[in-house]
């Protein structure tokens, strides 16, 4: 089944150009299913790109998707046009008074500033404690997950002695969750960070459960009890020259940054990356959106509690 998102989009060429089925506004209404409703929270700079690796992967499902785009209404954002926040995304003010099937809270740029620093803080702590009961289950991505665990259970963010940079090997720490159903022994995800949360921190707190993590990179996906959150630290969605992308960004910029882990074939950046990571972060997807979304969700949105 398609994913619903506006007309214009530039997603929407993007998908169709790789054979994903994408399904415009116009064509939607005179469909009659009831769409899962799912709120994308866009903390990046370059929500284009953001907003393209989320569709993609949330298009390549069975279900139909209708997308609703927010942004920070706190926040100026520089590296997207103006015109493009203007077309595509609502604000908090928006949606308040709706119900939604499922949220992703993106990751940001900022978690070297302490939560309390970042312009917008108050603003998503406002959309967290909505989310919960609001959204039936939210998925929270790298920094957003470092925020979440911080503000709904008090577990702060570490920082990390040189930055977690590359793509590193996985295990499931409870192989029964059905989040993880149908994921290899060993799975690979792609990191980008300065900072963590100390495993012994997040194992006491009794609402919540470590479901994998990494000898390297650490804790990696975290649910509460019943799957209304999850936080993912890695990024599953990402593309196969994003980090690629960000390493000669810094090298450009004079930054001291190491070659991404485990990327370049024989750590060269001359070599095309190999990517051996897509097939978890689809299949972490497409669980999330059929076990704690589909499967369980209130087909009435008005008696979600």
């Amino acid at each position: 089944m398609p994913i619903k998102i506006p007309n214009d989009l530039p997603a929407v060429q993007t998908l169709a150009d790789e054979n994903i089925f994408v399904m415009t506004e116009t064509r939607a209404i005179t469909q009659d299913i009831r769409p899962l409703k799912i709120l994308l929270l866009n903390l990046m700079p370059k929500k284009i790109e953001t907003e393209t690796q989320l569709s993609r992967i949330l298009g390549n499902t069975p279900l139909q998707i209708e997308l609703t785009l927010i942004r920070m209404k706190s926040h100026v954002s520089l590296n997207t046009a103006q015109d493009h926040l203007l077309a595509f995304y609502s604000t908090f003010d928006d949606v308040c008074n709706e119900k939604f099937d499922g949220m992703i809270i993106t990751g940001a740029p900022v978690e070297l500033k302490e939560f309390e620093e970042v312009d917008y803080w108050n603003e998503l702590c406002e959309i967290m404690e909505w989310s919960k009961k609001h959204v039936h289950s939210t998925l929270h991505i790298c920094w957003g997950a470092q925020a979440g665990l911080y503000y709904h259970f008090g577990i702060k963010k570490r920082l990390l002695d040189k930055k977690l940079f590359g793509v590193y090997p996985h295990r499931a720490d409870y192989a029964l969750s059905m989040l993880l159903r149908g994921f290899d022994d060993v799975f690979y995800v792609p990191h980008s960070r300065y900072t963590y949360v100390e495993r012994s921190e997040v194992e006491a707190v009794p609402e919540l459960k470590i479901l994998a993590s990494s000898e390297k990179a650490g804790v990696h996906i975290v649910s509460t009890v019943g799957g209304r959150q999850f936080f993912v630290m890695g990024h599953a969605e990402y593309d196969p020259l994003t980090l690629d992308a960000e390493y000669r960004r810094d090298v450009a910029a004079g930054l001291d940054t190491a070659i991404p882990e485990n990327y370049y074939p024989d750590d060269n950046p001359d070599n095309a990356p190999m990517v051996n990571w897509r097939s978890h972060g689809s299949l972490l997807y497409t669980n999330w959106l059929n076990y704690f979304v589909y499967q369980s969700t209130p087909y009435d949105l008005e008696t979600l509690q």
